[in-house]
């Protein structure tokens, strides 16, 4: 006969004692845990060829350990490793009964939630999608009543199933939000090199637990662990515990509270049909009206709105300060130039480096701006929400319901949402994400955005236009995703916890911290990829050069586009002309465009560099005119579109190479994008001639 131990936990006056008493009946005995004075009761009972023993836990609401019987309850499941844990759940209270089963999942132990008085929560009027939610939390549930001895059956089958299965079967990951999921990565490393761990699963328990600043962990971890180490360890424990302090304005075991409870009650939205215990009164009062059915969508498309006017109106005398500046030093260093000194070096510092950089650094505040408007809405709770609202129409069309997540991640840059797919279960969501994470509208296209629109749309239609290229993306996106999983990705989709967490006030540190790490990685970027673009680009643009003599007799701006013409890039433009020109691009256009591929936000560089201009920004008065001289506002917007849609930058298609471990994936999103960005541009382009919006300039 084979044995199986089983530990009964819950939270006081769940019916746990009548539980143990319906398993065990009159086989039972009662004493002490060693050193304690808590009570410590057992039994046993017999079950399809299975002795097991059943160990009753004192009743308490958490594993922190701050109580006595807390501390053990978690020492006799993580010391004594039983088979099985049964945690009993009153069914009627669900909210806070599932706290202490998160716990228990954090510690990835075989676990099955026992529903109890599963007849008062129907009499309350709950009634529970038990399938669901067991798929959701990704744990066993079995419903009882206690003192009727109903489901006693079932829960003995269950506890044999379980035993038998336990290396398989483990329970979902809780997510503790992006600030302590930092930290947490951080400190696994330094875990594995000073503690002696048995799993990956308990070494992210001791990060969490270290973070949470939990005295009994500290005190195992400094009595297996060399010294030293140890000390670095906690002393980095404390820098990451005080970084999340002044990021959340909470300490890190408040914050990883509030977001235990943000998966229970993500989980309880999705499956439960009727209003659970409400913990925080405030945000369910807010969520009746910001989740509902009818006002969550234009209330998100309407703050997503604000946003983008408010980019503009903020960011516009910024930008200005900085164009005059860039506009200022590329003079300067032209009117200072030595005339012994070769021109053409002067041509590349003005015109490729200073004008190529600073044309894009001009754009910094919007983004900036567009950044800590995300990371307010973020650390408020409200993009929480935000996925729990768009994740109703993701399940429609074929997305996984985690997969807004990377989403969201991908309107600052799509390398690091590629990434995030990493948590979504099944290889056909994380593949299906990957491809069309692209269209979403990364921080790299808003340069173009921002020069393009304020160049060829009045005031008024500046806001609504950079909203609609957003929406657009996300709407060819969602279209994109519902092709693939009705075609290459066929299959059910796995269910998803959504995390709603309370409403918090975002603090200036957390949001300057989340807006600026956004903001330095596009700084980076222009610090290295778009200078060497630039450099490129003017080289490209600048030989080889045509015969002095046939440019002498032309004047000045016909001899810059004949020169242009002659160089390596304006005969790739001409090359491409006769495929691009129906889409609504002329040679100059096609010739900036090669360089995109590098990183979007470089074709500004390259517009400004292809005619001949240093200053490549919105409000730059030259380049605003050529352009406006050169392309109709049906153009411009096919230029955007098509920049919106089109192949992404080279590092996003190399992520996707290493994420998905095929280069076939990576040409497919390549190709196919481009593909489509071409298909839709034409459609638009043609369309538009027909409907009479083509004419002009």
């Amino acid at each position: 006969m084979r044995n199986v131990t089983v530990a009964l936990a819950g939270n006081p006056n769940a019916g746990k004692t009548t539980i143990f008493n319906n398993l065990t009946g009159a086989r039972q005995h009662v004493g002490n845990y060693p050193g304690v004075t808590v009570e410590k009761k057992s039994g046993r009972f017999s079950h399809e060829k299975c002795d097991i023993q059943v160990t009753d836990l004192p009743g308490t609401y958490s594993l922190t350990a701050y109580s006595l019987e807390e501390t053990v309850a978690r020492n006799f499941v993580i010391n004594e490793k039983p088979d099985v844990v049964v945690d009993i759940i009153d069914a009627s209270n669900l909210e806070r009964n599932l706290y202490l089963a998160t716990q228990f999942m954090e510690l990835g132990i075989p676990l099955i939630l026992a529903f109890n008085m599963s007849d008062l929560a129907a009499a309350r009027g709950y009634v529970i999608d038990i399938g669901l939610l067991s798929r959701l939390m990704g744990v066993t549930i079995i419903e009882t009543v206690g003192h009727k001895g109903k489901g006693m059956q079932k829960l003995k089958d269950a506890i044999v199933s379980t035993a038998a299965s336990r290396a398989d079967k483990r329970p979902a990951v809780v997510l503790y939000g992006k600030d302590i999921e930092q930290e947490v990565e951080g400190l696994i490393p330094l875990i594995r090199k000073t503690v002696s761990v048995a799993s990956a699963l308990e070494t992210r328990w001791l990060a969490v637990k270290l973070l949470e600043d939990d005295k009994e962990v500290r005190e195992k971890v400094a009595e297996r662990g060399a010294t030293p180490g140890v000390s670095a360890l906690l002393a980095t424990v404390q820098t990451a515990r005080d970084r999340v302090e002044k990021r959340c304005g909470d300490t890190a075991e408040i914050v990883i509270a509030e977001e235990r409870y943000g998966f229970i009650s993500g989980a309880c939205q999705e499956a439960v049909k009727s209003t659970v215990e409400t913990r925080h009164s405030t945000s369910d009062r807010i969520d009746r009206i910001i989740t509902n059915r009818v006002l969550g969508i234009p209330i998100f498309l309407g703050l997503m709105y604000l946003v983008f006017k408010l980019t503009f109106a903020l960011g516009a005398p910024l930008m200005g300060w900085i164009e005059s500046f860039f506009g200022w030093l590329g003079e300067t260093t032209a009117s200072l130039w030595p005339s012994v000194w070769p021109g053409a070096l002067q041509s590349l510092l003005v015109d490729g480096v200073i004008g190529g950089v600073g044309g894009v650094l001009v754009f910094l505040p919007n983004i900036l701006l567009l950044f800590m408007a995300i990371a307010i809405l973020e650390d408020s709770g409200y993009m929480a929400r935000a996925a729990f609202i768009m994740d109703r129409l993701m399940h429609k069309i074929g997305l996984h319901g985690k997969s807004f997540i990377p989403m969201l991640i991908g309107f600052g840059c799509t390398v690091p949402a590629i990434m995030a797919t990493r948590t979504l279960e099944t290889r056909r969501d994380r593949l299906t994400t990957i491809l069309v994470l692209p269209l979403i509208s990364c921080g790299a296209r808003l340069p173009i955005y921002m020069l393009f629109i304020p160049a060829f749309f009045p005031e008024l239609w500046q806001a609504p236009m950079l909203w609609l290229f957003y929406l657009i993306g996300i709407v060819t996106a969602i279209v994109s995703a519902k092709f693939l999983r009705s075609t290459l990705f066929k299959g059910e989709i796995a269910p998803f916890v959504m995390e709603l967490p309370p409403y918090r006030m975002p603090t200036w540190r957390g949001t300057f911290t989340h807006m600026w790490e956004r903001g330095w990685f596009f700084l980076r970027k222009a610090g290295t990829i778009i200078v060497g673009i630039s450099i490129l680009l003017w080289v490209l643009t600048s030989y080889p050069q045509p015969p002095a003599n046939r440019l002498a007799r032309l004047p000045e701006n016909e001899a810059r586009n004949a020169a242009l013409s002659y160089s390596i890039a304006g005969r790739i433009g001409h090359a491409l002309e006769p495929i691009m020109r129906p889409i609504g691009f002329d040679w100059k256009t096609s010739t900036a465009m090669i360089g995109a591929f590098a990183a979007k936000e470089v074709f500004v560089a390259q517009l400004g560099i292809v005619h001949s201009l240093g200053e490549t920004d919105e409000e730059s008065e030259p380049l605003r005119e050529v352009l406006r001289r050169e392309h109709t506002p049906l153009q411009a917007f096919c230029i955007m579109l098509f920049c919106l849609i089109s192949v992404p930058c080279m590092v996003t298609i190399a992520t996707t190479w290493k994420e998905t471990g095929s280069w076939r994936w990576a040409a497919l999103q390549m190709i196919g994008l481009t593909v489509l960005a071409y298909v839709l541009t034409w459609i638009v382009y043609q369309g538009g001639r027909l409907a009479g919006l083509g004419m002009g300039a």
